[in-house]
């Protein structure tokens, strides 16, 4: 009997260290957790642009040779590589300055905007690196995609590319899809815009679109009370009744913000027709270029190629590591967003 009782016993132990070990577990994963989110930090990743393209050309180079000039050839590379490698040390232990100057450096940035202009911040941390090392001769080239989105993201991001003008620093936007409206915004702070000649470019224009329920919630003897201090608080709103006197304001504050876009693109490009282009129209690229809206056609790879030719060019990106639910958060924004524009497009109408 005895024996029974001290093994139950000694079951029961076994089953409550058993749970107090699993709970212990768990939270120190969720502080894990917590403490990783907390101390992760972005870093830049630098990729030379001209060391890529070379391994490609030389990947098809070798696709067609056979396998023993394969052989020849990569006996050939390594010997050219220590011999560079011999020749290096050797100027190092002389302290001889290299025969070459340096040259100038392209670097070369990716935005790819969403409603609200996430990806501001990782500019901002790119364009730190760069205005710290960069040269007077050095230059900056943004691959920009955007079909634009809330007013103050796309503000902050234009100022971002502006530090870049302020410190001397070249900068040319190149467009390969799309630079509307708060994309565009940012566009024309570059010296030059480059497009595609099927890129959509332009949409100067302010748009705003709030659903209004109040009728139905009225139909099912539903009140919802609207309490504000100031008589401009609320202008507009989704669930209490609009009046003309607030739908008169939010027009008002629409035509302040689109004049100040309209200054904004004014200061930038100061030989547009801004009466013609400021429309809140788009255009495709070479209809952009005769508007004066771009400065010339061509693709990003086409710059960056003739930039190889005769400087270093050299890819700079911020990236921060991101728990599990922040991606699936990042994956479902990303979703909403696309279902959003899909909406609009269809209802012939634009956020642009």
């Amino acid at each position: 009997m005895w024996s029974e009782v001290l093994i139950n016993y000694g079951v029961f132990i076994l089953e409550v260290l058993t749970v107090l070990l699993v709970i212990v577990a768990i939270f120190a994963f969720i502080v894990s957790l917590r403490h990783k989110e907390q101390s992760a930090v972005g870093e830049l990743k630098i990729t030379d642009l001209a060391k890529k393209y070379q391994d490609n050309q030389q990947k098809l180079a070798d696709f067609r040779l056979n396998d023993e000039q394969l052989k020849q050839q990569e006996k050939a590379r390594k010997k050219q590589q220590k011999l560079e490698s011999k020749a290096n040390k050797q100027a190092a232990k002389s302290g001889q300055e290299p025969d070459e100057k340096a040259k100038p450096c392209v670097y070369v940035l990716n935005f790819k905007g969403d409603i609200q202009a996430s990806g501001t911040a990782a500019l901002a941390d790119e364009i730190s690196a760069i205005l710290a090392v960069a040269k007077a001769e050095d230059e900056v080239l943004l691959r920009l995609e955007s079909p634009g989105g809330v007013v103050h993201g796309y503000g902050l991001a234009a100022s971002q590319l502006d530090r870049l003008k302020q410190k001397s620093i070249k900068l040319t936007v190149a467009v390969d899809k799309v630079a509307a409206s708060g994309g565009y915004m940012m566009a024309c702070v570059a010296d030059k815009i480059v497009s595609a000649p099927f890129a959509v470019i332009g949409s100067v224009g302010v748009v705003a679109q709030i659903p209004n329920i109040h009728r139905l919630l009225k139909k099912h003897d539903v009140d919802v009370e609207v309490m504000t201090a100031g008589e401009y608080k609320r202008t507009m709103t989704i669930l209490g009744e609009n009046t003309e006197k607030g739908r008169e304001k939010f027009q008002q504050e629409l035509e302040e913000t689109h004049q100040l876009f309209k200054d904004f693109v004014a200061n930038h490009r100061q030989n547009l027709d801004l009466e013609k282009i400021a429309t809140g129209e788009h255009w495709f690229g070479q209809q952009a270029l005769d508007l004066g809206l771009v400065d010339e056609i061509a693709t990003s790879d086409d710059l960056i190629l003739t930039a190889l030719q005769h400087k270093d060019v050299l890819e700079v990106k911020f990236t921060q590591k991101k728990s599990l639910m922040q991606k699936i958060g990042k994956q479902a924004e990303e979703s909403s967003d696309n279902l959003l524009l899909r909406w609009l497009q269809r209802s012939n109408r634009s956020l642009y």
